[in-house]
């Protein structure tokens, strides 16, 4: 269903950027139709806030914290932070932002993985997550861009009790990886593309559903984005590779019917 209220530890839940606010808010909410919502003061939240969908929260958005190109993060849903550290840890990750309460939302923590990838995990206060998934407006699949299939495989089957079901592919991607939680689908894998440049450290990608991809094409490169990849059908849906002006690379997927 996409109204959601609650999210499986293991699951991802919840997206946001660290970018130029300026810039980015009236890109998202001309391509997305969303609204703005800061979370408060800023000398209380950092400037953070959220992209909203009627009277949902869809996404989250704050100041750029980090060099280099802004880029969408990906959480998974956790039922203990602190001990997702330790896991992280003992299978070969790094803990690169400590376990910290955000108010009475939840509490956050953000993480390199075995291969070198960034992620955050959410253990949920106030806050469970997107109020909406699956649907136009809202993201609809997050997918891990890998460097090392099999090393990415074996940690996070390690931290988050995953498993996998891999596909072979025809062309220079060669396979792609299915990761599910209790035998449900909840996200995937593939190699990392060759047009990506070796300096670029394996990603999580987020896919945005949108209910017309060409249209929504149009719009982006009209509010000043860029189409990386055009649009390809895959049994889920067709979708493209984008980027926003400020450097930010997401995917846009018109759903299957």
């Amino acid at each position: 269903m996409p109204e959601q209220t609650s999210y499986a530890p293991g699951t991802p839940c919840w997206i946001d950027i660290g970018t130029d606010l300026d810039a980015a808010k009236p890109f998202y909410t001309g391509l997305f139709g969303w609204t703005t919502m800061d979370a408060g003061p800023v000398e209380e939240t950092g400037g953070y806030g959220f992209f909203m969908k009627g009277d949902k929260m869809v996404a989250g958005y704050g100041p750029q914290q980090n060099p280099g190109p802004p880029a969408w993060t990906t959480y998974i849903s956790v039922a203990d932070a602190d001990e997702t550290a330790k896991q992280v840890e003992a299978a070969g990750g790094a803990v690169v932002m400590p376990p910290m309460d955000v108010m009475d939302a939840g509490r956050m923590a953000v993480f390199q993985d075995a291969a070198g990838g960034f992620f955050s995990v959410w253990q949920p206060g106030q806050h469970i997550g997107s109020g909406l998934a699956n649907e136009p407006g809202a993201f609809s699949w997050n997918e891990l861009n890998s460097r090392d299939v099999d090393t990415s495989i074996a940690f996070y089957e390690s931290v988050f009790g995953w498993t996998h079901d891999t596909h072979t592919m025809e062309g220079p991607i060669g396979s792609y990886t299915e990761w599910k939680l209790d035998g449900q689908t909840i996200g995937g894998m593939l190699p990392m593309p060759p047009m990506v440049p070796a300096e670029v450290p394996q990603f999580w990608l987020v896919y945005f559903a949108v209910a017309d991809l060409e249209a929504s094409l149009a719009k982006l490169q009209e509010l000043g984005g860029s189409v990386l990849m055009p649009g390809m059908t895959v049994d889920a849906g067709t979708f493209a590779v984008v980027m926003d002006p400020q450097g930010a690379t997401l995917s846009l997927i018109q759903l299957a019917q």
